[in-house]
C-alpha cells in the first residue's frame, strides 16, 4: 500500500531517508518493518520564524516496494526522415530537437559557438587573458546562456507546456532526482554540462545532425516562406526552421531587420549585480550566527520594490555563487552570476534591476524595433569606456551607492576579471541608478543588515532578457509574415530561463508536424 502524508519536521530529519523513515514511524504508527520506502513528492523550506521547518508532501510505502520511475521518451529513428532545421543548441533547440524525433522528424541543429566541454577554454581566456570569443562565451555554445550560469529550473510558466515532463527528460540524462520535488529546483553549472552532452549524443543516437562553429549569415526567403539558411556561405534547405538563438544573439535581429522581416521593441530591465559574503545572507534569511549547520541550505532571497511606478527586483540569485563576465564582445562589460550545485562558495549574488520601457530610450527611435538593443548596448559600452577599458568591472561598495559616494576601497568579491572602483551614478543612466538607490534603502529595512558595507556592485547586469520580440502566431507558433520560420523562447522573447525556454522549444517542435 501507498500511502501519501504531509510532513513538517526539522532540517535535520528531513536530511535523510533514515532519519525520516524513523520519524514517520513514530509520529504515524508504521512499523519499522512494515515501510519498504519512502519517496519525497514535495519539499519546502520555511524559513519566516525559529525553529526552521522542512514542509514535505512524502508517498510512504507499506509492504511494498516503491514505485520505479517509468518516464520513457517516444525516441524513433529519424535518420532518413523530413529534416527540420533548428537554429541554437540551448534548452529550446536541444529540446526542440527531442520532441521532433518523437514526432518522426529529423532535427539539423546549427550552433553558433562550441559543443559544451569545449566552451570552457574560451571561458578561461575572458577571466585569465580578457579575450572574449563572440561566438563562443558565456551566453554562446552548446547548452546556451543556462549551462554556464547556474541551471536554475524554477518557472511560473506552467501553462505553457508540461514541466514536469522537462524535469523527467533532464533526471533521465543525468540530474538528481531531488529537481523533481524541490519547490526551487536547481542542477548547477558544475553538472549541467554532463547533462547537456548525454541530450547531444541521445539526438545524433537517433539519427539528428549537429552543426558546431555554425553561425547563420543569412535566411533564404521567397514568396515570405523560409526556403533555408546560409552558413559561412553553405546552403542549408529547409521549409520550416525553428529560430532558438537566445536574448544576445543580436547579429540575427540585425539581420531580420535589414531583410524587412517584422521585429518588436519588448520592455526589459536593467542594472546591476549586488554581492554579499553568504554568511551574512545567512543570518539575515536564518537568524543564526556565523555559521549556518549542516542541514540547512545557502541562503537565498527574493526581493521587489515599485519605486517611482517603475519595478526594482532581485534576479538570478545565486546563494554561494560566482560572479561571471557574461559579455558576448569586445568592448563592453556585462555581469551575470552562477552557482556550482553544492553553493558552497562564500559569496551570494544576485543580479539586482530595474524595469525599462520603450519612452526610456526614445532618443534611439530612429532604430526601430532596435531601439531597446542600441541603449542596452551603449550601457554596456559605457561601463567599458568608463571603467578601465579592460573586462575589469567598475564597482562600488552599496553603503556608498546610496549616498552616491565613490568608494576609497572595494569589499572582497567572486569576480574574477577583478573591479575598479567608480560612482556608477555617474556610469548608468539616471533613472536606472536613482531607481536602485531608493530600493536598496527600502531593502535594507526589509532584510535587516543587507545594506552592508561588505556588499559591492558591479555594473552592468543588462541581460536579463530581451529588448526585441519576434512576433509569431500564437496558434501556429509561426512568424506572421513567413511562413515556415518558428521564433522560440528567449531570443524572439516568449521564455525566460531553461524550463520555460524548453517547453517552448517542444511547442515550436510540435507545431512543424
Amino acid at each position: 500500500m501507498k500511502k501519501i502524508i504531509e510532513i513538517v519536521t526539522s532540517p535535520e530529519i528531513a536530511s535523510t531517508e533514515a532519519s525520516l523513515q524513523e520519524y514517520v514511524s513514530k509520529n504515524f504508527g508504521f512499523s519499522q518493518e512494515e515501510i519498504k520506502g519512502i519517496q519525497i513528492i514535495k519539499k519546502s523550506l520555511d524559513a519566516r520564524r525559529k525553529p526552521i521547518k522542512v514542509n514535505l508532501q512524502v508517498a510512504v510505502f507499506l509492504n511494498q516496494n516503491p514505485d520505479e520511475n517509468s518516464f520513457e521518451l517516444n525516441l524513433q529513428n529519424v535518420s532518413n526522415a523530413k529534416e527540420i532545421g533548428i537554429v541554437g543548441a540551448g534548452p529550446a533547440g536541444l529540446f526542440a530537437a527531442i520532441k521532433l524525433i518523437e514526432l518522426g522528424l529529423k532535427p539539423i541543429i546549427f550552433e553558433r559557438g562550441k559543443p559544451v566541454k569545449e566552451r570552457r577554454r574560451d571561458l578561461a581566456n575572458i577571466t585569465k587573458h580578457n579575450t572574449v570569443n563572440p561566438d563562443s562565451n558565456y551566453c554562446f555554445g552548446e547548452g546556451g546562456a543556462g549551462t554556464y550560469s547556474d541551471g536554475k529550473l524554477y518557472t511560473r510558466s506552467s501553462k505553457r507546456g508540461d514541466v514536469k515532463r522537462i524535469l523527467e527528460i533532464l533526471v533521465k540524462y543525468g540530474a538528481h532526482q531531488a529537481i523533481l520535488y524541490e519547490a526551487h529546483p536547481h542542477i548547477g553549472t558544475n553538472k549541467l554540462p554532463a547533462i547537456i552532452e548525454a541530450i547531444r549524443e541521445q539526438i545524433i543516437a537517433c539519427g539528428g545532425v549537429f552543426h558546431f562553429n555554425a553561425r547563420v549569415d543569412d535566411f533564404k526567403i521567397e514568396n515570405n516562406q523560409i526556403k533555408g539558411i546560409f552558413v559561412q556561405n553553405a546552403f542549408f534547405h529547409f521549409d520550416k526552421l525553428i529560430l532558438a538563438t537566445g536574448h544576445s544573439a543580436r547579429d540575427i535581429y540585425e539581420l531580420l531587420q535589414r531583410k524587412q522581416i517584422l521585429l518588436e521593441a519588448k520592455p526589459f530591465a536593467l542594472g546591476v549585480r549586488v554581492e554579499h559574503p553568504q554568511a551574512l545572507i545567512d543570518q539575515i534569511q536564518y537568524k543564526c550566527g556565523t555559521d549556518r549547520g549542516i542541514y540547512l541550505p545557502a541562503a537565498s532571497y527574493s526581493l521587489v520594490q515599485q519605486v517611482n511606478n517603475r519595478g526594482v527586483f532581485s534576479f538570478c540569485m545565486c546563494p554561494g555563487g560566482i560572479i561571471a563576465p557574461a559579455m558576448t564582445a569586445p568592448g563592453e562589460i556585462v555581469v551575470n552570476g552562477w552557482s556550482p550545485s553544492k553553493r558552497n562558495n562564500p559569496y551570494a549574488n544576485s543580479g539586482m534591476v530595474v524595469s525599462v520601457q520603450p519612452e526610456d530610450y526614445a532618443q534611439y527611435a530612429k532604430q526601430g524595433a532596435l531601439a531597446g538593443l542600441a541603449f542596452q548596448s551603449q550601457v554596456e559600452k559605457d561601463c567599458f569606456d568608463k571603467g578601465n577599458q579592460s573586462l575589469q568591472a567598475p564597482a562600488q561598495k552599496l553603503t556608498d551607492f546610496v549616498t552616491k559616494r565613490s568608494s576609497s576601497y572595494l569589499p572582497k568579491n567572486s569576480y574574477l576579471p577583478g573591479t575598479i572602483s567608480r560612482n556608477l551614478h555617474e556610469i548608468l543612466p539616471p533613472f536606472i541608478a536613482n531607481a536602485l538607490k531608493e530600493a536598496f534603502v527600502l531593502f535594507g529595512k526589509k532584510m535587516h543588515g543587507y545594506l552592508s558595507e561588505e556588499a559591492i556592485l558591479l555594473a552592468t547586469e543588462s541581460r536579463t532578457s530581451s529588448p526585441v520580440r519576434i512576433p509569431r502566431n500564437k496558434d501556429t507558433f509561426e512568424h506572421p509574415q513567413i511562413k515556415g520560420l518558428f521564433p522560440c523562447a528567449e531570443g524572439a522573447g516568449y521564455a525566460g530561463g531553461i524550463v520555460s525556454a524548453a517547453m517552448d522549444g517542444e511547442n515550436c517542435a510540435s507545431a512543424c508536424k
